[in-house]
């Protein structure tokens, strides 16, 4: 909303909408994106299957970031859901079971399984220093894998673009500070070792192995350049 001097001038409302777009061939897929709703998820996603019947919508699919414990130098990992197996093939799980907070996202590939419909999601796992900055790398990771389960050919120039720019900043943020650059290899040495052995991400850490908390204040001053502007890269 806009306040003038001694009013409200103006709302803008908060919008759920699907458009029509078409891929680098002229493929025609659907975009469905808004704010989650804050209640009725079961009415919500009544309507999106509904919705997704009628235009004889083939798949659905879904995407988002979630923070792990890894380094930005490594390839980027990806979780894969999906109400048909076949969908995620190459994909391993790294948990066998885990209860987390509920989406309306969530909900909509859950009741699409039920449906007997097919619905397929993908969790990148961004660097959780980086989870509050903008990180187009993890963009591009996401954009990859949607392109394999749909077949789509999706524009990514300016995405490339981006995230080149944005890792540039990111290794010159890192090579400026011993003690970042000392997180970095404890997140790499971690990460290699967990390749090596095949054993969960999630399980035992290293001894001396830095918390989420002391690396979010680690990169407090990385952050804080990002935000602020300086000689920063745009991202």
């Amino acid at each position: 909303m806009i306040f003038t001097k001694d009013h409200w001038e103006s709302v803008e409302a908060p919008e759920i909408a699907v458009h029509r777009l078409a891929d680098s061939a002229g493929v025609p897929f659907l975009l469905l994106n808004g704010l989650e709703p804050d209640r009725d998820w079961e009415a919500f996603t009544s309507a999106v299957l509904q919705l997704s019947a009628q235009l004889k919508v083939k798949m659905l699919v879904s995407f988002h970031g979630i923070p792990m414990g890894v380094p930005h130098t490594r390839p980027l990992g990806i979780t894969g859901h999906a109400t048909q197996a076949e969908l995620i093939d190459g994909y391993q799980p790294l948990v066998d079971r885990l209860q987390v907070p509920g989406s309306a996202t969530a909900l909509i590939e859950f009741r699409t399984g039920e449906a007997g419909r097919a619905a397929v999601g993908f969790a990148v796992h961004v660097p959780h220093y980086l989870a509050h900055a903008s990180y187009p790398a993890a963009a591009m990771t996401l954009l990859a894998a949607v392109e394999r389960v749909t077949g789509l050919n999706l524009p990514s120039d300016a995405l490339r673009e981006a995230a080149e720019l944005t890792d540039a900043e990111i290794a010159r943020q890192v090579e400026g500070s011993d003690e970042v650059s000392e997180v970095v290899r404890s997140l790499e040495a971690q990460y290699d070792a967990f390749n090596a052995d095949r054993q969960d991400l999630l399980g035992g850490q290293p001894e001396n192995m830095p918390t989420a908390d002391e690396l979010g204040a680690q990169f407090e001053r990385f952050l804080a350049e990002q935000q602020n502007g300086g000689d920063t890269a745009d991202s």
